[in-house]
């Protein structure tokens, strides 16, 4: 809740103007609380994984043509029912699981000191507060993920979401509960770090479930903006990883591929890559 009764006050306080943006910013949150400013978090998780994932359901349920030659894994047929018992379990998860994480949470999100005050960040601060969140999320979200695929890790927690040897844009967040909350920390270690304003905090997330649902969708898509960015690992890359299952020593990444060139678990993949490649060739 912004400690200004009026946009004249806030100026006055700022000692300038307010942008467009900060009057939006004000109108929509100064008789909130930060509570209910927080708790946003999860009112995004659960419309944006409705909405994203809508045109690779679509794709995937044929209402597209041509379309199958974009597929990863050809050979594996998507279903509605199956595609519905997915969301199903990740909205009971969000629900059951992230929601009340997001209520606990609160007291820890003022500490660290994510703000909600004016003037709200420039674009330039969100853009590299961003780039400081991937780095520290790829790295720490690496050697998590690789801790999964112990044996242990893997038959207890991280086997629930290899169910899908074949992902598919809705199966992203399709995990155990634990792994969600595990999985959930170095996505948080970014903010807790480097904190910002709340704004970023929510585009950072909905950044990361967009990306997230990206890399699981199955498909490699031409047109995708994000095959531009360097060292981008993406759907092909992921798909792999969940082809293999259980026995996957490779692309443990995130985001980026370079954790996996660094400690050489890239191995497997590249393998793979060349062995399709020669059978193009012939």
């Amino acid at each position: 809740m912004l400690p200004y009764q009026s946009l004249e006050e806030a100026e006055e306080a700022l000692g300038r103007a307010l942008s467009v943006a900060e009057k939006l910013w004000f109108q929509y949150s100064a008789q909130k609380p930060d509570f209910i400013l927080h708790c946003h978090n999860i009112l995004f998780a659960m419309l944006f994984y409705t909405l994203a994932p809508l045109p690779y359901v679509f794709i995937g349920l044929g209402w597209f043509k041509n379309m199958d030659k974009f597929k990863i894994q050809p050979k594996v047929n998507d279903c509605f029912s199956d595609m519905f018992k997915c969301y199903k379990h990740v909205m009971r998860t969000f629900v059951l699981v992230v929601g009340p994480m997001q209520v606990i949470s609160y007291p820890t999100i003022q500490w660290i000191g994510i703000r909600t005050s004016l003037p709200l960040p420039s674009l330039s601060e969100v853009f590299w507060q961003i780039v400081v969140y991937v780095i520290i999320e790829d790295f720490s979200h690496y050697w998590i993920h690789r801790m999964f695929h112990t044996n242990w890790a893997y038959k207890k927690i991280h086997r629930v979401h290899h169910e899908y040897t074949a992902p598919i844009g809705l199966a992203a967040p399709y995990s155990h509960w634990a792994e969600t909350l595990i999985l959930g920390l170095p996505s948080f270690l970014g903010p807790a770090l480097v904190p910002g304003h709340i704004v970023t905090f929510w585009l950072w997330f909905i950044l990361r479930q967009l990306e997230s649902i990206e890399t699981h969708s199955g498909y490699l898509l031409p047109w995708t903006p994000t095959k531009y960015i360097p060292f981008y690992g993406g759907a092909d890359y992921h798909d792999y990883h969940h082809f293999v299952g259980e026995h996957s020593k490779s692309n443990f990444a995130s985001i980026f591929t370079y954790c996996d060139y660094i400690y050489g678990t890239n191995k497997g993949y590249r393998s793979h890559k060349q062995v399709l490649e020669k059978a193009k060739s012939l």
